[in-house]
């Protein structure tokens, strides 16, 4: 999946969700007995917590990937706007050069054609 750093940095990311590494080693205190009562039990808990554990793992990944894409897309929206409003000057300044040139010309004609008559 794609994780999202800032709208022009997304980070290709490999993360292994399942199987799921449990370690399995009971912590025990000095006394030689675990240093934590668990209600409900153990096994009870692991039960109820781990389906949530992947499920929000699963929601991160996806949340991550869309706000990638919303980042990309926002980026490259920027970029198009910007390239179309430099392409629109360019071209207007194309045009207003040719457009002036055939004015010139046309004042050129007309008053060669008054000197023309003058002499």
């Amino acid at each position: 999946y794609t994780e999202f750093r800032s709208t022009i940095s997304q980070i290709v990311t490999i993360k292994q969700i399942l199987p799921l590494n449990i370690n399995s080693a009971v912590v025990t205190s000095d006394a030689g007995s675990p240093p934590y009562i668990y209600e409900p039990n153990r096994e009870e808990l692991l039960a109820k917590l781990l389906p949530k554990q992947v499920q929000t793992q699963f929601y991160k990944i996806f949340a991550d990937s869309l706000a990638s894409e919303l980042g990309a897309r926002m980026t490259a929206m920027d970029n198009a706007t910007r390239n179309a409003g430099d392409m629109i000057s360019g071209l207007t300044l194309q045009a207003n050069r040719v457009r002036q040139a055939a004015i010139t010309t046309e004042l050129m004609e007309i008053i060669g054609g008054a000197e023309a008559l003058k002499g």
